[in-house]
């Protein structure tokens, strides 16, 4: 969960609330890959990347209603919708997506050939080892994400715009 919250500060539906696991939901479509229709992992993306455009909109809806004599709202807004919608779709939909139908897809097949249990318990037991591998790989992939972007797109944001942090 995220850090608490100052006395007295607006809390983050997006980032502060149960809402925030909404953006999760991929990774536990991955995660039961093996065991349901591939529709329903579908559905867990189109769950997720849901999550990522509206926390991208409400990004960019607090960035314009910030007071500034100097103008540059638009550009706020910009920025605030573009960092948190690439920030997102990387850290919450496609890089954790990746990393847990890989750590299955291994899963399963090593578990094919290294033992005779039955097909569903393999499934099962993969299914298990992406759900349990979930909270493991958030934080390095946050990090990673951050990393990447001050290292590239947030070089090319103007000062007047810059987010303090994802």
């Amino acid at each position: 969960m995220s850090e608490p919250q100052p006395r007295g500060a607006e809390r983050d539906l997006y980032r502060d609330t149960w809402v925030r696991y909404l953006g999760y939901a991929n990774e536990v479509g991955e995660a039961f890959r093996s065991l349901v229709p591939a529709a329903v992992v579908w559905l867990s993306y189109g769950v997720s990347s849901s999550y990522v455009l509206a926390d991208a909109v409400d990004k960019g809806r607090k960035a314009g209603e910030v007071p500034s004599p100097g103008g540059g709202r638009g550009t706020r807004v910009t920025v605030a919708v573009v960092d948190t919608f690439v920030w997102q779709a990387l850290a919450s939909v496609a890089i954790p997506g990746f990393t847990i139908n890989r750590i299955c897809a291994a899963s399963l097949y090593v578990l094919g050939t290294a033992t005779r249990w039955p097909l569903a318990v393999r499934k099962w037991t993969t299914t298990a080892l992406g759900l349990l591998a979930i909270p493991v790989i958030i934080h390095p992939i946050d990090r990673s994400v951050d990393f990447l972007l001050n290292s590239s797109l947030r070089k090319l944001y103007p000062s007047v715009g810059k987010p303090s942090s994802s």
